[in-house]
């Protein structure tokens, strides 16, 4: 399904599979990635625009490699990193994008009573990793100029969103045209969330019941770092051999 408060909504036919994985019996919407990616593509066919595909590592690569080569448009990563709380990294307080952006669950921080010390320096803490994986997925590759360019932040799927959010205000930050986010599946409450934040949002499910993205793909399997910079590689070499081409 297309979500947008300014596109109209339409309905994704899926031919699916029934696995039994970690989470029980659940419906495999998606094979693999490719296969999420080629479907997110499909939905994306109307996308006009002087644009760039910013797809999040790793997982999220090889779906924006898939979305970048049939819109015939540049692909890159964009990398934000979530701010996890004392004691408990995997629980979110907010996240931080390679900009230094960042965004906060002032409520959840409040609640769990964290210093403004902490925040600070796990907020450069995880700006380091940021910049350690830029330059290994990049490697002598500047950052793209996004500025004036429709932006497509894509990745293999959202939770809660707060590293997306991040990735939606640092790309506005950059003067993006327009920023649409496109991933396979989001929980309902998420989507409607970016709903607000970008200007378009291209979520293929929205179930009710959501516990990890993975349940949603007959492979998950990892995506490693090696066929992030290989997908990149591949992406840039095409669009020099079209920039060729159109002279």
């Amino acid at each position: 399904m297309l979500r947008s408060g300014r596109q109209p909504v339409f309905i994704v036919k899926f031919n699916y599979d029934i696995t039994i994985n970690f989470w029980g019996i659940s419906l495999a919407y998606f094979t693999d990635r490719i296969d999420a990616g080629k479907k997110l593509a499909l939905a994306l066919k109307d996308f006009r625009g002087n644009g760039i595909v910013l797809a999040i590592p790793r997982g999220g690569v090889v779906l924006g490699y898939v979305i970048a080569k049939e819109l015939r448009v540049p692909l890159d990563v964009i990398i934000p990193r979530k701010i996890g709380a004392p004691d408990n990294p995997e629980l979110a307080i907010g996240a931080v994008a390679e900009d230094g952006t960042a965004i906060l669950d002032n409520s959840l921080i409040s609640y769990l009573d964290v210093s403004s010390k902490y925040i600070k320096e796990e907020t450069e803490r995880q700006k380091m990793e940021i910049h350690r994986r830029l330059k290994l997925y990049r490697q002598n590759v500047s950052y793209p100029e996004v500025k004036g360019l429709d932006v497509i932040i894509v990745d293999d799927g959202i939770a809660t969103g707060s590293t997306m959010k991040a990735a939606l205000a640092s790309v506005k930050n950059r003067g993006a045209a327009s920023v649409t986010v496109a991933v396979p599946v989001g929980p309902p409450q998420t989507i409607e969330e970016l709903e607000k934040i970008a200007n378009r949002v291209v979520c293929l499910y929205t179930p009710e019941f959501f516990q990890a993205i993975g349940q949603f793909y007959s492979d998950f399997s990892q995506t490693e770092d090696e066929e992030v910079i290989e997908l990149l590689h591949e992406n840039r070499l095409s669009n020099e051999g079209k920039s060729r081409g159109a002279k």
